[in-house]
């Protein structure tokens, strides 16, 4: 696989100004000073190098890179502001045996946060109870009447996962209630803290760790290696056997991936490491998930992402929200079995539902990415539980930042979830909303947001998040349109060594993307569609020499009736895959874009 073509550092990547998704194809340059220096001192294939540097990596970092460990990258707990204190009422809790329980979202990231916790607690020899809120009728994060069902339960201490920064009112209303409430968050906050025993979040306004990157499934790993320590420091009861906390490294892991957290520093040493543990398949609830899906071979962060992620998700979304965590902290087989197969039925409903949704959401966001700047659409008939999944699928198919609305019907509020495009912070553009009085709740993070809105004040919405975002907009507009090329060659260099070159410097992910190499001048000499909208094909360049492989949803955009004729000519941006199946192994390709070969 040759290097990019040297090109002006302006040109467009094989001319490509404008593929037939819209995207302009752009080089990543690498310094060859530098890919040298990579190759000799850590015995790297050239690519690899390569690679390495056109991605910004440098020389001191490339040590912790190439092996992202937790001894390196793992941050003082004590640095967060809160986590000591934290600790302390946690460890409190567990040494004189409190009832206590945490409250989790309903997403991957909340469901592994929670249990890691249950986990932690069980092998400390106490009880966790889990309460999640129902999406339908208690929406986003705590509420009074979940603290008022807590309270009549018994439970004296509350552990907020992935959610609970920005819930003042009903904090203060636990607090009345007599409940203990200990927050472990991410989410953007724009003001100061709510009223807690401890509100731990790298995104405070006062927070010193430098770890904002983090998802909640990350801040509860620190959050466990902190009340580890204060147990020590105390000599608590079995303060000699604690928890091994590289055991749960693997809900940390799915945490991180599924919520879209850039895979650099802590975090990339959580998913490096927390896939070796998924490997060893003692979670037996992940293991049953994945035999569910008819997953084999060796886990990866594709399997986190688009394969388990999924599947967890399905409960919060339209089905019942705490099974992701009683899946993910069970022990039980038989549960693990049963829970499994709950999902994946849950996840074909979710498919199902999904796909008529966007049947229906396609044209009408068409027709508003023509007037504003932010995409927002809706109807009280789309379901809640996949608004997040279809806002993703439209701000990649029109890339504009997208917010999908959702109801149990007219009369009810409408439930918002939004999806950003690269250098615009929807979530804090959302909570500005909220502020100024748009929105009856609202925040979020960068690339994502959650809303809840009267249906009276969705045309004011969309003009306020459209004139907050312009100045973003303009700046990243290139960006959202780019399609980074790292590396262009022939099909005769894909093969399984080029892949086995190209693991030395994963895992990949958000931050740190899959490698994207350009195949030009090929054509397509098999195509076939699977599914109704995907496109299995077999590629071919001047040569003779093919390659096989697939695009999703090809048949959703311009690339499909492309691929269907067989004597035209294109330019092709591809991921490389490994394909294993019935104990075959061979590479293939993920087509990602198209543009025609001209001349």
């Amino acid at each position: 696989m040759s290097a990019a073509l040297k090109l002006d550092a302006n040109a467009a990547f094989l001319g490509v100004e404008r593929s037939l998704t819209g995207r302009r194809w752009r080089s990543r340059d690498a310094d060859l000073t530098l890919v040298e220096a990579f190759r000799r001192r850590f015995s790297l294939p050239e690519i690899a190098a390569r690679l390495m540097a056109g991605r910004g990596i440098s020389l001191e970092g490339a040590p912790t890179f190439l092996e992202p460990t937790l001894k390196a990258l793992f941050p003082d707990p004590s640095t967060f502001q809160d986590m000591d204190e934290a600790a302390r009422v946690i460890e409190d809790a567990i040494v004189s045996g409190r009832s206590c329980a945490v409250l989790a979202d309903y997403d991957v990231d909340g469901g592994s946060s929670g249990a890691q916790l249950v986990r932690y607690f069980r092998a400390r020899g106490r009880e966790l109870k889990i309460y999640v809120p129902d999406r339908m009728t208690e929406g986003y994060g705590p509420s009074i009447v979940a603290f008022e069902r807590l309270k009549a339960a018994g439970v004296e201490l509350v552990i907020t996962v992935d959610c609970g920064a920005a819930a003042e009112g009903p904090l203060n209303a636990a607090a009345d209630l007599g409940i203990d409430v200990v927050v472990l968050d991410h989410h953007l906050m724009g003001g100061p803290p709510p009223k807690a025993r401890a509100v731990v979040n790298p995104n405070r306004m006062d927070d010193r760790s430098g770890q904002g990157h983090l998802t909640a499934a990350g801040v509860v790993l620190v959050a466990m290696a902190a009340i580890n320590r204060e147990a020590r420091r105390r000599g608590s009861i079995g303060s000699n056997n604690l928890p091994d906390l590289m055991q749960m490294l693997d809900l940390a892991a799915i945490g991180t991936v599924c919520d879209v957290a850039p895979l650099t520093g802590f975090n990339r040493a959580i998913v490096a490491q927390g896939l070796k543990v998924l490997r060893n398949g003692k979670n037996i609830g992940m293991a049953a998930l994945a035999e569910n899906a008819g997953r084999k071979g060796q886990a990866s962060v594709y399997d986190l992402g688009f394969i388990l992620g999924p599947r967890i998700n399905a409960g919060g979304r339209v089905g019942d929200a705490s099974l992701a965590t009683r899946l993910l902290s069970t022990e039980d087989p038989d549960e693990a079995r049963e829970l499994a197969a709950t999902l994946e039925a849950l996840n074909q409903e979710r498919r199902q539902r999904e796909a008529e949704m966007l049947a229906e959401a396609e044209t009408d966001a068409i027709a508003e990415a023509e007037k504003h700047n932010v995409i927002i659409v809706g109807s009280h008939r789309w379901h809640p539980g996949v608004i997040g999944i279809a806002a993703g699928r439209l701000k990649d198919r029109l890339m504009k930042p997208t917010i999908v609305l959702g109801g149990v019907s007219e009369h009810e509020p409408a439930k918002g979830s939004g999806r950003s495009t690269p250098g615009v912070n929807l979530g804090g553009a959302v909570a500005a909303a909220k502020e100024a009085g748009l929105l009856i709740n609202g925040g979020g993070h960068a690339a994502a947001a959650g809303l809840t809105v009267e249906w009276n004040k969705v045309e004011a919405l969309k003009e306020f998040l459209s004139e907050k975002l312009t100045g973003e907009l303009a700046a990243s507009a290139g960006e959202a349109r780019a399609l980074s090329i790292d590396a262009a060659g022939s099909i005769g260099a894909l093969d399984l060594d080029l892949i086995d070159a190209l693991d030395r410097i994963g895992p990949y992910g958000q931050g740190h993307p899959e490698p994207m190499f350009a195949l030009p001048n090929v054509r397509f000499s098999f195509a076939k569609l699977v599914k109704e909208e995907h496109v299995r094909f077999t590629l071919e360049d001047g040569r003779g020499a093919r390659v096989s492989g697939i695009a999703f949803r090809a048949m959703k955009n311009p690339m499909g009736e492309a691929m269907m004729k067989k004597d035209a000519t294109y330019h092709a941006a591809v991921r490389l895959k490994r394909n294993e199946w019935n104990g075959n192994v061979k590479a293939e390709v993920e087509i990602v874009d198209l543009a025609e070969a001209k001349g």
